[in-house]
């Protein structure tokens, strides 16, 4: 009996059809990781205020790798944006490649960092754990330093549906939401440590579901 099919599966030699092959990614894993992170770094920032041409968050996956290859250089991918409202205010963001981050490696970047008095903030993205004697190198910045882990960017978490919009209350608003639930100031520092273990939990499944979605596509 003769094996039944379907069109196009490439069970018989066939090319996938279109609708397949759109979801193959032919191009390796560590340039779509930094192209999702450069994505999100860069959403990231825009919601902060600071000025972030949409070209440059539109670019797609195609573009990106035909501008920094297969393996990308990290060198390349530092970038630099200004806030719209206050030109003082301007962030660096710094990839480091896949090793542990040590003093030797902070203080190479601090090297590097030109006009260092014009910078106020710094985000380094990393792909390893850091040390603890380069935590405390970080003191070299006289600015804000961010460190996030790469596999933290790649999912917008502030894209999806479950996720509210986060701001500041104002005084009135805090301590009506206090009056609603019948909830003392004090209380509000042990609701902190409940939340913290919330964001943990969905951070686990963010990167869980980020890791499946680029075993399925590379």
């Amino acid at each position: 009996m003769e094996g039944i099919g379907l069109e196009g599966d490439g069970s018989n030699g066939e090319a996938l059809g279109k609708c397949l092959s759109g979801l193959v990614d032919d191009g390796s894993t560590e340039s779509h990781r930094y192209y999702l992170s450069r994505r999100t770094v860069l959403e990231m920032l825009r919601d902060r205020g600071y000025a972030v041409p949409n070209t440059e968050i539109d670019l797609s996956l195609h573009e990106f790798r035909a501008i920094h290859g297969q393996s990308p250089d990290f060198d390349r991918l530092k970038l630099s944006v200004t806030h719209k409202t206050d030109s003082s205010k301007r962030t660096l963001v710094v990839f480091y490649g896949p090793g542990v981050v040590k003093v030797s490696g902070i203080r190479l970047i601090a090297g590097l960092i030109t006009s260092k008095e014009t910078l106020t903030g710094l985000i380094l993205i990393v792909q390893n754990h850091i040390t603890n004697q380069a935590l405390k190198a970080l003191d070299l910045f006289s600015f804000k330093v961010e460190i996030f882990q790469i596999t933290d960017l790649l999912v917008n978490i502030t894209k999806h549906v479950l996720k509210p919009q986060h701001r500041v209350l104002t005084e009135h608003e805090k301590q009506r939401l206090l009056q609603k639930y019948s909830i003392e100031e004090k209380q509000e520092y042990d609701l902190k440590g409940s939340f913290k273990y919330m964001e943990n939990t969905w951070k686990f499944f963010t990167i869980l579901m980020s890791y499946m979605y680029l075993t399925f596509t590379s």
